[in-house]
């Protein structure tokens, strides 16, 4: 396999390329080894007890503390990591089975960085609520998977606006880069494991799958809903949490920058892959409606 780390990108980012060459048919033996390989070969073995969190001034701890996300970010790391390793307890082939165990491990990893995170700064969080098993396994590795498709593609372009912004400074946000690296690999495995696991169903239980990932839209929607709530202001954090962080940018501009970094960061690994269409496609299709007010820059309006 080459796995080729460049400098040049941020430190978790690669250029990765499988080692056989030449097409890949979706659903194939060759399609499953790329997307499993690509997981494991650019794992990522950093520890969050040697992370070394940087001292942060009054005010810059005061914009931290002011988030409204920490407790639901802990918990829905809490979460993802019981869906995946469940899922991963009921398959059988030896290779996908050894890579959703290290998503499943890379899930519970981003909840150990937060929790040093907000014991560093002194953060208080509200009791952690019992991590329980799912008792359909398929269905809640699809409702996390889906999940992160959604809100990593607007936390990429949060992500990018903060480094431009200086709302924190560089040396907190590269302690995250690893974190956002891992949700893209996740993504695209995900995304990979969708179409290749569909395509090895009978007709009836394709029918049946299809239904299944229905389904798991409709609880998203239900979850985005709670989730506004639970944060406040009736907005969902990962779409408007530019404006939490003071950043002056408007709709047509966020989703600039949304997708330039979703493309960015999937663009690091084999074209073979697919690559998650549902969320560039809608915001493609929601500029179209939106109307940029301002001439300027991005990077001039931040």
């Amino acid at each position: 396999m080459n796995n080729v780390w460049v400098g040049k990108l941020d430190r978790a980012a690669v250029i990765w390329h499988g080692g056989e060459d030449g097409p890949v048919r979706v659903g194939s033996e060759a399609h499953k080894r790329l997307f499993c390989r690509m997981l494991l070969d650019t794992h990522d073995p950093y520890k969050p007890t040697s992370m070394n969190w940087p001292a942060l001034t009054e005010g810059e701890r005061n914009r931290l503390i002011s988030l409204p996300i920490w407790d639901i970010a802990v918990q829905t790391e809490g979460r993802a990591k019981m869906r995946v390793l469940s899922y991963a307890e009921h398959v059988t082939d030896p290779l996908l089975k050894e890579a959703i165990t290290l998503n499943g491990f890379e899930e519970g990893r981003h909840k150990e960085v937060l929790s040093h995170m907000v014991a560093a700064y002194g953060i208080e969080l509200a009791a952690e609520p019992p991590y329980i098993k799912p008792r359909d396994a398929e269905w809640a590795f699809m409702l996390m998977g889906y999940s992160e498709c959604v809100d990593s593609f607007f936390a990429f372009g949060l992500f990018e606006l903060a480094k431009r912004s200086g709302f924190f400074p560089m040396s907190l946000v590269a302690m995250f880069e690893p974190v956002m690296q891992e949700e893209c690999r996740h993504i695209l495995f995900f995304t990979n494991w969708v179409r290749w696991h569909r395509r090895n169903l009978s007709l009836l239980r394709r029918a049946i799958f299809d239904v299944r990932r229905l389904s798991v839209f409709l609880r998203l929607i239900l979850e985005r809903i709670e989730t506004a709530r639970d944060v406040g202001g009736g907005d969902n954090f990962t779409m408007t949490g530019h404006e939490s962080m003071g950043i002056e940018i408007d709709l047509a501009g966020l989703m600039k920058t949304c997708l330039e970094e979703n493309e960015r960061r999937m663009s690091c690994y084999d074209e073979r892959l697919l690559r998650p269409t549902f969320m560039p496609r809608m915001v493609r299709i929601a500029r179209c409606f939106v109307r940029n007010r301002k001439n300027a820059s991005i990077g001039e309006r931040i």
